[in-house]
């Protein structure tokens, strides 16, 4: 029995009989042509989903399976004729008969089966007009030729072909039955009448000698898989129900896989999984270690067999039964399944580091949280995880072991009874992020105009529908499933004319959401609109997906997954060539930027939601307003989708900067904090970026920094200034100048004025440790609250310095990034 399968069988057979027809609708199994009497199941020729194509040969009514439209008789037909052409093929070629047919005598009312198609009259009239030697047509107006009795029908289960003679068979299974005795295959007869296939018929599947059950399941299955849009291919169902009857199963759960086809397990799955999902129940599922989603509206599965411990287990299950409400959509899946994973792994730590492998909770130590944290810090020193997996592991189970002790699992009786308190993580257990984990996920407009320029590449290596998706992505910063369900209608106009998209916010569960966009972006959506309607054009447009499905979506009404959609993505992406983009780099001690290619990794469907974020709230927009646009309860949600704004880095760096000095070392906020907001931008403007300040000499700032008169000897300089966020650099540089004066010092090869040239000077030396030393020194005046408030001021500084501005001021709003030059972004 397949794991879907493996249910608590608390009904009977009959029960569950009962149960799969009820779900069965009656417009199904007329539409099969069932009758509960013969048992024979017939699909329509013309319907898009059941449906099956004729052989192209005139005269021949079997179903073509080759890419030609051919039978398999024809089809070796055509290919043997090797140089006569298609089209000439299909004009002379003629039905052939390959197997005996099921038509009558014709005799008139005589019953019994013709013996063959090319004399159609049964084994004794065959005979008898043998003996007479009559033209057909006088044969059967000879008036010794009267009708015969029947003889029965085939004594095999599954056929329902009458027997053409004495024997108990028909004339195809006695042929059938005489090869395998001839073979040494024949097993008991009875056994063999109960087992062995039905005649293959066209358009037909005999779902006789299969139990009532497998029968049921057969035909819900056919109806689920209809009703979600998926290809029913009746030569593998006839296989599979062929399979069922040799197995002699109670259930197509019980079906030994290992006898089937890979080709055919798709099928078998998909119909276990409906019959078997009818009868799950959410009370039903939480006590399993394998949770079937579908029955909590939800997608996939959810695992615990990773937790070995059964108190962890039972203890993890009853966290995600209380969780699961919580959390809307259908692809909430992958957030649980990560924080599980994340109670397995301090379950794999109790196991491995405890002699009674952590099978006693109230036995546990705050020992064995330490060994848990160190057990990941070694992991991901060996590279076995990430340094981001370390730090979610250790949220993940602070998170859940403080669920489950409010949940009251350690209470007396419950699975947790007697755990310590100590057995917790606090948050100084909590890994720090790296430096950069704060730099956000937005991609550089480098990167998404390079992305933009090669979206046609998207469409030429998948399907428009993709194309589109992505496009939309990068426009809109909607979540990748909120873009794949959009509706057909999704394009509005508000009361000034301008387009608005109106989405679900699946996440939040509030639908009909409106979104201003630009007009490229609304003619992206009507050619699409315009691309679905050609494809569907009879389907009613309340039920039409703007991205449907390109493969089993008859009616237009199944969309592209957000998975497809990143699958897509991630192949097109590592196939475009290296994106170059500025990078800061350390040579010898000092930063430098150089061209280096982008980290693909980082281009991902969701980046563009970051991306969007950003664009805006570099171009000014305001974070209330940008919390609209995110569709955002909460401001600060909003702001973890981009990193610090204008604002916040001018109060940081107007912080550092209450500590910023002149070459001599001396303060000058107290001169420059006076000035008015009008001179803070002009004073902004007018400077520009060196390795460790600012400079504000007038050719330098308009070259962009590229032409210092007295060649970046800065410290030296009347129109440098720097502050306390510079401290680490310019110890850095003091440090180089030292090593590079003994180095020359030590030098015997080079001639004097080289040496001397070269030579870092001892003013220069000595300037720049007296800055330091006033910068220290200052630092060390401030109270411990005032330090820390600079620390903190520094390090964002110093994290979100793309370029270096003297006062750190807001200059006006800037535009959006031009990431499409063809068209409005």
């Amino acid at each position: 029995m397949t794991a879907v399968a493996a249910v608590l069988e608390a009904e009977g057979d009959e029960e569950i009989t009962a149960g799969l027809w009820e779900a069965i609708e009656p417009d199904f199994v007329t539409l099969l042509g069932w009758d509960p009497a013969v048992r024979i199941l017939s699909f329509p020729q013309e319907h898009p989903l059941l449906g099956w194509t004729a052989c192209l040969v005139e005269g021949c009514e079997k179903i073509g399976r080759s890419s030609k439209h051919l039978c398999a008789a024809c089809h070796n037909r055509w290919k043997a004729a090797t140089e006569v052409p298609w089209e000439e093929f299909l004009a002379t070629a003629r039905r052939r008969w390959r197997s005996i047919g099921a038509g009558r005598c014709s005799v008139p009312a005589c019953p019994r089966p013709w013996k063959s198609a090319r004399l159609p009259l049964c084994g004794t009239h065959y005979a008898q007009h043998g003996s007479l030697r009559l033209p057909l047509a006088e044969f059967l107006a000879h008036p010794e030729v009267v009708a015969l009795p029947a003889y029965g029908q085939c004594l095999v289960e599954a056929c329902t072909r009458d027997r053409g003679g004495a024997a108990p068979y028909c004339y195809a299974h006695k042929y059938r039955w005489k090869v395998a005795q001839q073979r040494g295959n024949a097993l008991e007869e009875g056994h063999w009448r109960r087992t062995t296939s039905a005649v293959a018929e066209n358009n037909t599947v005999s779902l006789r000698g299969l139990p009532p059950r497998v029968v049921a399941e057969v035909i819900h299955g056919l109806q689920e898989r209809t009703k979600q849009g998926i290809k029913n291919n009746l030569t593998r169902l006839r296989p599979l129900c062929d399979l069922a009857r040799s197995q002699q199963v109670a259930s197509l759960g019980d079906l030994d896989l290992e006898a089937m086809p890979n080709s055919h397990r798709g099928l078998h799955k998909s119909m276990v999984h409906h019959a078997v999902r009818r009868r799950l129940t959410p009370e039903s599922e939480r006590h399993k270690d394998v949770w079937e989603l579908s029955v909590f509206g939800m997608r996939g599965t959810l695992r615990f067999t990773e937790i070995s411990q059964p108190w962890l287990r039972e203890a993890a299950k009853k966290w995600a039964f209380d969780d699961l409400p919580r959390h809307r959509g259908t692809s909430i899946r992958g957030i649980l399944q990560s924080r599980i994973n994340s109670i397995a792994q301090l379950s794999t730590s109790l196991r491995l580091q405890r002699e009674d492998h952590g099978s006693l909770p109230a036995l546990l130590l705050r020992a064995d949280i330490t060994a848990f944290c160190n057990r990941l810090a070694y992991l991901a020193q060996q590279g076995a995880i990430s340094s981001y997996r370390r730090i979610v592991f250790c949220r993940d189970v602070r998170l859940l072991l403080s669920r489950m002790r409010a949940m009251g699992l350690t209470r007396q009786g419950e699975h947790m009874a007697g755990m310590p308190d100590e057995f917790s993580l606090g948050p100084d257990d909590i890994p720090d992020e790296p430096e950069d984990a704060d730099a956000g996920k937005d991609l550089p407009p480098e990167v998404m105009r390079h992305l933009c320029a090669n979206l046609q590449l998207l469409e030429d290596t998948s399907c428009a529908e993709i194309r589109v998706a992505v496009e939309l992505l990068i426009d809109t910063g909607r979540r990748p499933d909120e873009i794949c369900q959009l509706v057909f209608d999704c394009l509005e106009r508000d009361a000034d004319g301008k387009p608005v998209l109106v989405y679900d916010n699946i996440k939040a569960h509030r639908h009909a959401r409106r979104l201003p966009i630009p007009e490229a972006t609304a003619a992206a959506i009507a050619a699409q609109q315009q691309r679905v309607r050609l494809r569907f054009p009879d389907e009613p447009t309340d039920f039409l997906k703007l991205l449907p499905a390109p493969a089993r979506n008859p009616h237009g009404r199944r969309s592209i997954t957000d998975n497809s959609v990143t699958s897509r993505h991630r192949k097109w992406v590592d196939a475009l060539p290296d994106i170059l983009v500025p990078i800061a780099v350390k040579v010898e001690g000092r930063t430098t930027t150089k061209m280096l290619p982008f980290d693909k990794r980082r281009i991902f469907p969701y980046a563009f939601r970051h991306t969007y974020a950003q664009r805006h709230a570099d171009a000014g927009v305001p974070v209330d307003v940008l919390r609209e646009l995110m569709d955002h309860r909460q401001i600060l949600t909003a702001q973890r989708y981009y990193r610090v704004g204008e604002e916040r880095r001018r109060e940081a760096v107007e912080r550092v900067t209450t500590m910023q000095f002149d070459r001599h070392g001396n303060r000058v906020w107290r001169q420059a904090k006076a000035m008015l907001d009008s001179e803070h931008t002009r004073r902004a403007v007018g400077e520009v970026a060196v390795p460790y300040g600012g400079c504000s000499e007038p050719s330098n700032v308009a070259a962009d920094g590229h032409d210092c008169p007295v060649r970046f000897r800065c410290i030296g300089c009347g129109h440098f200034s720097s502050d306390v966020s510079f401290l680490p650099d310019l110890q850095a540089y003091h440090d180089d100048l030292l090593r590079n004066r003994e180095r020359l010092l030590a030098t015997f090869d080079a001639d004097d004025w080289a040496k001397s040239e070269a030579m870092p000077s001892d003013e220069e030396i000595t300037r720049i440790r007296r800055l330091i030393n006033r910068m220290n020194a200052d630092l060390d005046d401030l109270s411990d609250e005032e330090r820390s408030q600079i620390e903190d001021a520094v390090a964002l500084v110093r994290r979100t310095r793309s370029r270096v501005v003297g006062l750190g001021l807001p200059r006006v709003r800037q535009p959006l990034p031009d990431i499409r030059p063809d068209r409005s972004a």
